[in-house]
């Protein structure tokens, strides 16, 4: 299989069924974010709506793109993944995923909306940072800490938007809908009018095709980091475009970055345009001459991988540059090409997101009751009613719907439930909270990333000292 012997070919089988088991873990785990509300109002059935909820959660994974799942990837340097010794990467990739299976697994038996996203980050950061401490080159930074910085206010951010905009809704709510039928808690067993269904329906269709583009591309983003570690040579640049696909963004980038007045340019900039050019250059050299990347070598691979990550990250400092004076038009070119040209790198095949897309959707259908007894009745005093249900998912499709768009992971299972409770607090007050689940999610909060940071960091040193 992709060139491997029976014995590496058993150990990539054995990290993608467990990237698998994640993803499944993480259906299952935040399948109550987008069902709680539905489930606890009587307007769906719990099978009809666990069976809805896991469709478009699959339905989103092939909507989102992948510019969450390339946040992921990019967590970790070129020079993490693509070490030449092959046992090093399986330890490295075996010790975060038991991390995260572990943590995750761990929270929902014991019925504690936790974060996927926040295990899997830390995981990812835990064996970057252990890494470095081996390392071959103190020069070098084992951990891209500028996206890791990105991402990290990202999923700081969002509960606190998520809890917040959830009190505001409430409040326009209240201001603007003259029937209170919506504020009061919903009948034991009679279902709501049928346009309180259809609104609690479409928010939860919300949640769960945001909750599939954001979180299922983090594991098509677990995927490549498998692929990426372990089968270099075939995942390294994407086999299905070839140099001549990509011939005309190099000229359009050339032609734009030469039209830039290093003289109009602060110091920091005028560095950024040196690097970008040297980068497209050195580029062009590896794929000159080769009618497709598989004849390129796996040393070449890398080479390509690691230019077009740096290029990357020159041009998009150019194009935020407001002392340029090229047009926007220009800028728009040359964003578009340098695009193109970084989807050489920036891809995942169709069947990655297929097996992800059906991991997340059946994960969905199984242990959905811990969290949505948590969910549903433990974090306000009060039983959860048709407005602060329609909120907290409205809020949340929102948050991760345009986090998605930018390109950043954040906690589903975070935003929903801070939105729940921005939507109790908005009722009647922080007296409608529960002290002891309230507690109990923020240390759950609190001690995920510096668990796994540190689980995964000593298993990979414990693997690696092994194979």
């Amino acid at each position: 299989m992709f060139g491997l012997d029976a014995s590496l070919t058993v150990l990539l089988l054995f990290c993608l069924l467990a990237a698998v088991v994640f993803e499944f873990i993480n259906g299952f785990h935040d399948t109550a974010n987008a069902v709680a509300t539905v489930i606890y109002t009587n307007s769906l059935k719990p099978w009809f709506a666990v069976v809805w909820s896991g469709i478009w959660n699959a339905i989103g994974v092939f909507a989102g793109g992948i510019a969450v799942a390339m946040g992921i990837t990019n967590l970790l340097p070129n020079e993490v993944l693509l070490d030449t010794n092959i046992y090093h990467n399986i330890a490295l990739i075996a010790a975060l995923l038991i991390t995260a299976i572990f943590w995750n697994f761990g929270t929902w038996y014991l019925g504690i909306p936790s974060s996927s996203s926040h295990t899997l980050i830390g995981s990812i950061l835990g064996v970057g940072i252990a890494y470095s401490l081996i390392g071959p080159d103190d020069k070098v930074s084992y951990v891209n800490w500028s996206k890791a910085g990105d991402i990290g206010m990202s999923l700081l951010l969002s509960p606190l938007l998520g809890f917040s905009l959830a009190i505001l809704l409430m409040y326009i709510l209240r201001q603007s809908i003259k029937s209170r039928l919506i504020f009061k808690e919903p009948n034991t067993n009679a279902p709501p009018p049928f346009w309180i269904r259809l609104i609690l329906l479409l928010t939860c269709t919300g949640v769960s095709f945001s909750h599939g583009s954001n979180d299922g591309q983090k594991g098509v983003g677990l995927v490549m980091l498998i692929l990426i570690a372990i089968v270099p040579a075939s995942f390294t640049v994407d086999m299905s475009k070839s140099p001549a696909d990509i011939s005309q963004d190099i000229v359009v980038m050339h032609t734009i970055l030469n039209k830039i007045d290093s003289a109009e340019l602060s110091k920091e900039e005028r560095f950024e345009l040196v690097k970008a050019k040297s980068f497209l250059v050195d580029f062009e050299g590896l794929i000159a001459k080769h009618a497709t990347f598989e004849t390129l070598t796996r040393e070449q691979k890398f080479e390509i991988r690691k230019d077009l990550v740096l290029l990357g990250k020159a041009t998009k400092k150019l194009l935020e540059s407001k002392n340029s004076s090229i047009s926007a038009n220009s800028k728009e070119k040359l964003k578009q090409a340098a695009s193109n040209v970084k989807s050489i790198t920036e891809y995942a095949p169709g069947w990655v997101v297929l097996m992800i897309s059906l991991s997340l959707g059946l994960g969905t259908l199984v242990g959905w009751k811990r969290i949505v007894t948590t969910i549903g009745e433990k974090i306000g005093k009060q039983h959860l009613t048709y407005a602060q249900g329609a909120s907290a998912e409205l809020v949340a499709a929102s948050t991760i719907g345009f986090s998605t768009w930018l390109g950043l992971p954040v906690s589903t299972t975070h935003v929903l439930s801070s939105g729940i409770a921005g939507s109790m607090v908005a009722s009647k007050g922080i007296k409608n909270l529960q002290t002891k689940t309230i507690k109990t999610i923020a240390l759950a909060w609190i001690l995920t990333l510096p668990v796994s940071i540190t689980l995964s960091g000593l298993l990979f040193l414990l693997f690696r000292a092994i194979l």
